[in-house]
């Protein structure tokens, strides 16, 4: 289905969620760069409509860019960036028919509430706090903008 041109497949996230910087620090120990890169939305030098959409878009749901051009969103993106990762075997389940509908379901129940996960331990902790003070990242300003539809949610 895809060849080695490919890849590598570029993984869009939110470095700020804790849980999501938990799933990219595991995938980082076993991707390798000429199949899966890494870019944080959540860094200062992010530019969302330099790809086409708003933050808030590439904020809702995983986003992940082929090396062609072509996009993969939500469980799509999980499930590619795990195969990049060389783990497809734990993804297989994400392909299954029988299950894909409820976790689709789970998938978009996470993506409202993962804002508000935000007290879970970030794996990143003893780096951002030094002499017992803790930088908290800025949030970004939200667009007066509507979304466009520009990926389709799977």
């Amino acid at each position: 289905m895809y060849s080695k041109e490919d890849w590598p497949l570029t993984l869009y996230f939110d470095g700020e969620c804790p849980l999501c910087a938990r799933e990219i620090k595991f995938l980082r120990r076993h991707a390798a760069e000429s199949r899966l890169l890494f870019v944080d939305i959540s860094s200062s030098v992010f530019d969302a409509r330099a790809l086409g959409f708003t933050f808030e878009q590439m904020q809702s749901s995983l986003h992940a860019r082929f090396a062609d051009g072509r996009w993969v969103t939500a469980l799509d993106a999980t499930l590619w960036s795990w195969r990049a990762a060389g783990l497809g075997f734990w993804a297989a389940p994400l392909t299954w028919r029988a299950i894909r509908p409820l976790l689709g379901a789970g998938y978009r129940l996470f993506c409202r509430l993962r804002p508000h996960l935000a007290w879970f331990p970030h794996p990143d902790g003893r780096r951002r706090c030094v002499d017992n003070r803790c930088a908290v990242p800025g949030s970004k300003p939200a667009s007066d903008e509507k979304p466009a539809s520009k990926t389709k949610q799977t």
